[in-house]
């Protein structure tokens, strides 16, 4: 087995620290981006290293804010300096807000986005000169079914930010190809279970437009919730995401599919996603850049 370093951004929790422990324990150099390791995420940090310590692997917490370039330059340069690269890239980093789309501010708006896709683009630029140099790597995008499933209501700005991301990750798969780099876009539906999306939404600023809102839309956040509840089968597990990534990682270049779906509550996505990147395999053949769908040998 292949010993790779991996470098994770938003890995203090939820999908991202799933990762990073099932990861270490595949037995890879693990890099778990977290910001304010010293305040708000020191325990997240503790635990990851008390993992480490408890499991015998190499599992390391990196201070790493993805709205700020500085913070991640230091951490790209930190990773590269003790472990001497990067083999596998993994965009997790996120944040979901939950109201009526009109009472969200501009600025809040612009917010999501940083976290969302512009901070993808900040790690990109600090990462992917040292992997196009070494030509080769994998770069692992973790997405959503809501930018291609059913989308309920009162999501707007987060799914809008996801549906950005995931444009982005097509387009960087194709413009990464011929330097030997692969590209995975993994898309996690909705868990009812196990992470904590929901209950650290960030809310709408705009008070007033959102109560105008309530008194039409009374009850459809608990109502949608209740829904995807009983579409969602009772063993779903989010590991299953971290697991996934696992996989691709192991297996070789070339072979590894452009996406993985993990959807409990079957929204849709997997089907349409699935004619998109047909459409995209044969305009690409039509076009004469088939070779642009696999990443170069060497």
């Amino acid at each position: 087995m292949v010993n790779n370093t991996v470098l994770i951004t938003g890995a203090s929790s939820g999908f991202g620290a799933m990762t990073a422990r099932a990861l270490a324990d595949a037995g890879h150099t693990v890099y778990a981006g977290m910001r304010n390791l010293e305040d708000r995420n020191r325990p997240a940090a503790d635990d990851a290293r008390d993992y480490a310590a408890t499991h015998a692997v190499t599992l390391r917490p990196v201070e790493m804010d993805v709205t700020d370039q500085a913070s991640v330059d230091s951490a790209i340069a930190t990773v590269l300096a003790e472990a001497g690269g990067i083999d596998v890239l993994v965009h997790n980093a996120g944040h979901m807000v939950l109201g009526p789309a009109e009472a969200f501010t501009v600025e809040q708006l612009a917010s999501v986005y940083d976290t969302n896709v512009l901070s993808t683009q900040r790690v990109n630029r600090a990462a992917l000169a040292h992997m196009r140099q070494r030509r080769d790597g994998l770069v692992v995008w973790i997405g959503s079914t809501s930018t291609r499933g059913g989308t309920p209501p009162y999501l707007a700005p987060y799914f809008a930010a996801k549906a950005a991301m995931d444009s982005l990750a097509v387009s960087y798969a194709a413009e990464l190809a011929r330097f030997g780099i692969d590209t995975c876009i993994v898309v996690p539906g909705s868990f009812t279970v196990g992470t904590n999306h929901f209950a650290n939404a960030g809310q709408a600023d705009d008070r007033g437009v959102a109560e105008a809102y309530e008194a039409e839309y009374a009850g459809l956040v608990d109502q949608v919730a209740h829904k995807l509840a009983e579409l969602a089968p009772d063993d779903q597990d989010p590991a299953e995401v971290a697991r996934a990534v696992v996989k691709l990682v192991a297996t070789p270049k070339g072979r590894r599919p452009f996406r993985v779906h993990i959807d409990p509550a079957d929204d849709g996505a997997e089907v349409v996603n699935a004619v998109g990147d047909r459409v995209r395999n044969e305009f690409y053949r039509r076009i004469g850049i088939e070779d642009l769908l696999t990443p170069t040998d060497g």
